[in-house]
């Protein structure tokens, strides 16, 4: 499947065939995400395939992922988001459930604030400021801003490049909080093990299911929703146990990466290059916000500084839970309150991106109008 190139024909990869493109695309994408994973950089596996795409979209590629695999991909991620969320997980939200519930309130009203302002300043449209500055699952937000008819480019721009924020300074404070300890060595990945055939069948059956019953009940992004909501429900009541092995996740996180990558055009870098300074301050900000957070929960409920920091810590659940996994923390309540926080932006965030976008639509006329006269 494929499409003109996205730069009106202009680049240097206009005359390569196609099949060569794909070659070029998947040996760049593998070399990135190797390099990536070498240094520790988080979601590697997407970052890699990611920026390969979008060297090949802004210079005349014309090479694009089917419908049909990009779907697939997305009932995968969904499977994985549900097998995370677990009983345990479930227990801790229903122990402390209006803690969880005023935290993660708090971290939504600043986020939509900040995504606010980025809008109103016109250093980005009003949904596609608030999909970028949501704290979540980078690859669910970027997702749903996609359904929901955000610039998806700058979504992703925005997001990811918080997720590499956020770990960064989470993995520097669990160094500096308890001696270095989720600096341990990670075991090496092993892509092609063992799996149960009856495991891996339910898997596959959950994904086929939920992405049918998405896009027959046309739920925006209800094939990334649907298989979260079966699966996690099948999870939790031990009805199914969800298995993705690595080289699943790798190729699904891989075509995702390379559906972003390859929608960039030099017109939308040059954009993001223009509001970056904006989206840096945003990310910061929200990441000190979410730390003054922290030190309440340290002070009011003596949890430790770690676990307090990495449970209000904004977004990048996958590389969250990987450095609490290692560390010396309360691993249930660190995910219980990530897991919370993305629920409800799902729930309720499309219908603050279009509150924000007509806010920012109505205030920008009222200015304009002030000028006129």
């Amino acid at each position: 499947m494929s499409a003109p190139p996205n730069n009106a024909a202009v680049g240097l990869l206009t005359r390569l065939p196609l099949s060569a493109q794909w070659g070029l695309l998947f040996v760049l994408s593998a070399a990135l995400a190797a390099l990536l994973e070498i240094a520790g950089v988080p979601a590697a596996l997407l970052l890699g395939p990611m920026v390969s795409g979008i060297l090949l979209g802004v210079n005349g590629g014309a090479v694009r992922v089917p419908r049909l695999a990009y779907l697939g991909a997305q009932t995968i991620v969904g499977c994985l988001i549900a097998r995370a969320i677990s009983y345990d997980i479930v227990r801790a939200f229903l122990k402390d459930w209006p803690l969880f519930l005023g935290v993660v309130l708090t971290v939504v009203v600043a986020s939509g604030a900040l995504g606010w302002l980025m809008s109103r300043s016109r250093a980005l449209p009003g949904a596609t400021a608030v999909w970028g500055s949501s704290p979540g699952a980078a690859t669910a937000m970027m997702l749903m801003a996609e359904a929901y008819g955000a610039d998806v480019q700058l979504v992703a721009f925005m997001q990811y490049l918080r997720v590499v924020f956020v770990a960064v300074a989470a993995s520097v404070i669990a160094r500096l909080w308890i001696a270095a300890t989720s600096g341990a060595a990670v075991p090496a990945t092993v892509w092609f093990p063992p799996i149960d055939g009856t495991n891996f069948a339910e898997t596959l059956g959950v994904a086929v299911l939920g992405g049918i019953l998405g896009r027959a009940l046309r739920i925006p992004a209800g094939v990334l929703l649907l298989p979260i909501v079966v699966g996690a429900a099948l999870h939790i009541f031990g009805l199914v146990r969800i298995e993705l092995p690595p080289w699943l996740l790798a190729a699904s996180y891989a075509l995702l990466g390379w559906n972003i990558g390859l929608g960039f055009t030099r017109r939308i870098l040059l954009h993001a290059s223009r509001a970056l300074p904006q989206i840096v301050f945003s990310i910061v900000t929200l990441i000190l916000f979410c730390c003054g957070l922290a030190f309440i929960l340290v002070k009011t409920l003596g949890i430790d500084p770690l676990t307090a920091y990495l449970a209000t810590s904004p977004g990048g659940m996958d590389s969250v839970a990987i450095i609490a996994a290692s560390s010396k923390v309360n691993v249930s309540f660190v995910m219980a309150l990530q897991t919370a926080r993305f629920v409800i932006v799902l729930l309720i965030g499309p219908r603050l991106a279009r509150l924000i976008a007509g806010w920012t639509e109505a205030a920008n006329v009222r200015t304009e109008k002030a000028q006129e006269s």
